[in-house]
C-alpha cells in the first residue's frame, strides 16, 4: 500500500526542494514534478517527493481522517 501526506509548502529551496510542515513535523521533499509550487499550497507528498497539489478543503479532510486513523475512531 502506499501512502500520500498532504503537507503545506513552508519554503521552497534551491534544487526543486521545499521545506513542508503539518503541526510540529517539518519534511524537506522535492518539488521538482510540481508546476510552479508556491509557498502555502498543499501538495501530497509521497517517499520524499511532491506528486501535486491539491486545495486546502481536500488537504485538511485528509489530515483529519490520518489523525482519525492514527487516534482511533471517537464514540460519541
Amino acid at each position: 500500500m502506499c501512502l500520500a501526506v498532504p503537507l503545506r509548502i513552508a519554503s521552497l529551496l534551491p534544487g526543486d526542494l521545499a521545506i513542508g510542515e503539518h503541526g510540529q513535523v517539518r519534511l524537506e521533499f522535492s518539488v521538482a514534478l510540481l508546476d510552479h509550487p508556491q509557498v502555502g499550497d498543499f501538495a501530497l507528498v509521497h517517499a520524499g517527493v511532491a506528486i501535486e497539489t491539491i486545495d486546502p478543503e481536500s488537504a485538511l479532510d485528509t489530515l483529519r481522517l490520518l489523525k482519525e486513523v492514527v487516534d482511533g475512531p471517537t464514540l460519541e
